[in-house]
């Protein structure tokens, strides 16, 4: 986003933006740790890809992320990530639960921007697709290990 004038209308704005894509990885690596419904072994390790976050403004920026998944139950897994575009590096933590057959669900949160949402995991194969929504925007990755 670029501002002519920083006034507070900017900086608002600007820390939304910030928000909303520290959610959007939040939740991607939530929706990582989803998979691990059919095969709880194969989601646990280290995951990385590319991506898209819409932010709260409309615009869209292509992102980057890193996830490391850890079990914390029998259908329960804990995710901290850490993503970037260009102009921003956010990290969060969530934790998701198997709802389907390779699919989970569950919260993020990004403690920097205080900002929670939900998120929704696919694993299929060695790849996995992730889903999120908070702070007023979207975001959508793929990941692989």
């Amino acid at each position: 986003m670029n501002c002519i004038a920083p006034d507070a209308s900017c900086r608002q704005i600007g820390g939304l933006a910030r928000s909303f894509f520290a959610s959007a990885v939040a939740l991607l690596l939530c929706l990582m740790a989803h998979p691990a419904l059919a095969d709880a072994d194969g989601l646990a390790g280290r995951w990385s890809g590319n991506g898209s976050v819409m932010l709260p403004s409309g615009a869209t920026e292509k992102a980057r992320c890193r996830a490391t998944i850890r079990k914390a139950g029998s259908r329960e897994f804990t995710v901290d990530a850490t993503c970037a575009t260009s102009s921003l590096k956010v990290s969060q933590v969530a934790k998701v639960q198997a709802s389907g057959a390779n699919r989970f669900s569950g919260e993020f949160l990004n403690a920097e921007y205080n900002i929670t949402g939900t998120m929704t995991l696919t694993l299929s194969g060695k790849t996995l697709s992730a889903a999120l929504r908070g702070g007023g925007g979207t975001a959508f990755f793929t990941l692989a290990r």
